[in-house]
């Protein structure tokens, strides 16, 4: 009996040392206890310039930088929230504000950085990562390489054949309308299907494809505005499927290039190596000022240096509520709404704004020409989204003021066959 209980004893000992060992991976740069130390939220701040370093990435090369002149000035900007009188400073030490980067006709007139961060720091973008995805696809559009936006996955991304998201076309995905039964809740202690879906491909290291492809359909697509991740994933296999490679060596040859844009980036992928797949739902690093580039491609209509890069019709296409559901105050999200993977804000007038968890930004004013591009690491996001609305208007308000003749009435959704263009290409 006694050598049983030793033997059951050492065995325990052994599971448990094979366990730690395979937890911390010392061999590793990329162990689980690493991984799971993402979860701290007093080191957001910091975690989220270096996610890089936890996680497998492959490399963005900056070509042939070209940095937008630069005019830096202090921003003495005040706004009202909740009956009192705020400053800039005080927002974005509440909101762990990690940089900031201002553009007024595409120069930069306001930068500012926190918490070690400076001009080459590379901030992650959770989800406005999704964006830059949908650029890509509008891109692939105009190159005809997508025929149609209605078009069904499957026919660009064969790894989905005979699943739910094979069968559900370009447009619903963009949309974030596919009818898939799908959890999207951040919180650490709430039921969530996106924290699994994060952590199993890092820990794990299970394919994202693999997993996603397991989702179903609960409801016709179409119907509603319901945000999820996987959505996003799924366009961004159609890009891997259109232009024949891995997602960041696009993103190199079709953005950073053609930006020209300044500081070298990456994107996180399941495991190292060339058989690791990008997380296409979030997962960007890039520079302050190279986020802000996105929105100024925005703010030119798609053009940059004479060059048409995305379809005409594209900008307003993504930045239009395309169904009643899609208005802002309509869904879950009460003071926003939602375009092509674009976030409109309530009261829009010509704005709208990529937007990731825990405080990142990039905002688009089309009538004042102004981009603002915010990183952070703030556990409060949800709670300080409709502050930071007001907060964006004020610098618009204060460093490219409207005049009269250049004032616009509210803008009001199109009809409905201007947002679903039979062919395709947005009108």
């Amino acid at each position: 009996m006694k050598r049983f209980l030793t033997a059951v004893v050492g065995a325990l000992v052994l599971l448990g040392l094979v366990g730690a060992g395979w937890y911390y991976r010392p061999w590793s740069d990329y162990a689980p206890a690493k991984i799971r130390s993402l979860d701290d939220p007093d080191q957001y701040p910091l975690t989220y310039q270096r996610m890089d370093e936890f996680l497998p990435s492959t490399g963005i090369d900056a070509v042939a930088p070209s940095p937008f002149p630069r005019d830096v000035q202090s921003l003495d900007i005040t706004y009202e929230w909740q009956g009192e009188t705020k400053t800039l400073a005080e927002y974005l030490a509440e909101a762990k504000v990690t940089g900031l980067t201002v553009l007024s006709d595409g120069e930069v007139i306001a930068q500012t950085y926190a918490y070690e961060a400076d001009a080459q720091s590379r901030f992650t973008s959770w989800s406005v990562g999704k964006s830059f995805v949908a650029t890509l696809i509008g891109k692939a559009l105009h190159e005809g390489l997508i025929e149609s936006l209605d078009d069904r996955v499957d026919r660009y991304a064969p790894q989905f054949v005979g699943t739910d998201y094979g069968a559900t076309s370009l447009r619903h995905l963009l949309m974030m309308s596919s009818g898939m039964a799908f959890n999207e809740e951040y919180s650490a202690d709430a039921p969530s299907d996106v924290r699994p879906l994060f952590f199993n491909a890092f820990i794990m290291r299970r394919n994202p494809d693999d997993m996603i492809a397991l989702i179903e359909r609960d409801r016709e697509p179409g119907e509603d505005f319901h945000y999820i991740s996987p959505n996003s994933h799924v366009l961004s296999a159609v890009v891997r499927g259109v232009y024949e490679g891995r997602l960041a060596e696009i993103m190199q040859r079709e953005l950073w290039e053609p930006l020209g844009m300044r500081d070298p980036a990456t994107w996180l992928q399941h495991k190292p190596g060339p058989e690791g797949v990008a997380i296409g739902y979030c997962c960007l690093q890039a520079s302050s000022e190279d986020y802000a580039r996105l929105g100024q491609l925005y703010l030119q209509d798609g053009v940059w240096n004479g060059e048409r890069l995305l379809p005409e019709g594209w900008v307003d296409l993504v930045s239009t509520p395309p169904t009643p559901s899609h208005e802002p105050g309509a869904s879950r999200y009460a003071h926003r709404g939602y375009g092509l993977h674009f976030w409109i804000p309530e009261n829009y007038d010509r704005e709208f704004y990529a937007a990731g968890v825990f405080g990142q930004y990039i905002w688009m004013d089309r009538n004042r020409d102004l981009v603002i591009a915010q990183n952070a690491g703030d556990a409060d996001w949800g709670e300080r989204n409709v502050e930071m609305t007001a907060v964006f208007r004020a610098i618009a308000e204060t460093v490219a003021p409207l005049t009269p003749a250049s004032s616009t009435a509210p803008m009001s959704p199109p009809m409905e066959d201007e947002v679903q263009p039979q062919d395709g290409e947005p009108q």
